[in-house]
């Protein structure tokens, strides 16, 4: 398999969430996937046979947030301690292991890693955001539950929200692919705590939006943005580059690759008729007449324009307007 799992210290990988995929002890194992070329998004699906739902799925995330997605019935409620955390680069994105529990629906979660995307990968009523940072939780009593929590980012010419301000300083750190570092200090969430209270908050049944691509993934998108300075945004993307998957097709519709293909296909076979010449609204394709037929010019239109066509009249051929 591309992608293995990985185990830190008894609780969930930074990663096992967002790309299914382990690594060994000490290491930063790079997955095997990407944003552009035969790595992008469009061919995921045939990177691993486990990536089919990427192609085939009918509720990939990420979407456009509109009217049509309900909003969350409570508030997630999140807990995590104080703690040292590891901050990596995994290429496709980077990303802080860190260890909380979220109560929500009744049931509790694991929080297992947040990474970051730029730019977003959903949008708000069509809008995106610079920055969108996930942070992915494990059902603690069925592991099969997966709920992310999805928080954009907006620019501003003041301080950064204190998630982003906890890891600026650490970013030379990790410029590399496979570099990771502590972050002694943690991270401080204050402010994505009051956000939840405050913010609407929509929730929807998707997808995982990194290969495999598997469904039954339970977004939590928060609609108030949080704040990111130029500065730390222009560090962070410096590094991140882009790793935002393209926006799907709207929940249980055809997946959007299936469509693309589908419609390739029917072109495929609208011009193989045409050439062999099933479709009568195609352009008449010219036929050299034979001796002793009739050629009628119905009409000549625009300017004249040198050719190096040269037409040979037989004896017997006439011409008529």
């Amino acid at each position: 398999m591309l992608f293995k799992s990985l185990l830190i210290a008894g609780t969930a990988s930074a990663s096992c969430l967002h790309g299914l995929y382990r690594r060994a002890e000490g290491e930063v194992e790079i997955p095997q996937f990407g944003y552009e070329d035969t790595f992008g998004p469009l061919n995921w699906a045939a990177l691993a046979p486990e990536n089919e739902a990427c192609a085939t799925g009918k509720n990939q995330s990420p979407i456009n947030i509109d009217s049509t997605v309900s909003l969350a019935t409570e508030k997630p409620i999140l807990d995590i301690p104080q703690q040292v955390v590891e901050f990596e680069n995994l290429n496709t994105t980077i990303e802080v292991v860190v260890n909380g529990t979220t109560t929500f629906g009744g049931n509790q979660y694991g929080l297992a890693q947040f990474h970051i995307h730029t730019p977003s990968e959903h949008r708000i009523n069509r809008e995106y955001f610079p920055l969108e940072v996930h942070m992915v939780h494990k059902g603690i009593a069925d592991p099969t539950q997966i709920v992310v929590l999805a928080i954009m980012f907006e620019l501003c010419t003041t301080n950064s929200d204190p998630l982003i301000a906890s890891i600026a300083p650490h970013l030379p750190a990790i410029t590399s692919p496979g570099s990771r570092t502590p972050i002694d200090t943690g991270i401080d969430f204050s402010g994505v705590l009051t956000l939840l209270q405050t913010s609407r908050i929509f929730q929807y049944a998707g997808s995982l939006t990194t290969p495999p691509c598997s469904e039954g993934v339970t977004f939590l998108a928060v609609e108030t943005p949080l704040a990111i300075s130029v500065p730390d945004y222009n560090a962070i993307k410096r590094i991140v580059k882009y790793n935002s998957r393209l926006s799907q097709n709207a929940l249980g519709g055809e997946n959007i690759i299936a469509v693309g293909a589908a419609a390739g296909a029917a072109g495929a076979a609208n011009g193989s008729a045409a050439d062999a010449g099933e479709d009568a609204s195609a352009t008449p394709r010219w036929v050299a007449p034979t001796p002793g037929s009739t050629v009628v010019i119905a009409e000549i239109s625009g300017s004249p324009v040198a050719s190096p066509l040269v037409g040979v009249v037989q004896r017997g051929m006439r011409f008529r307007h």
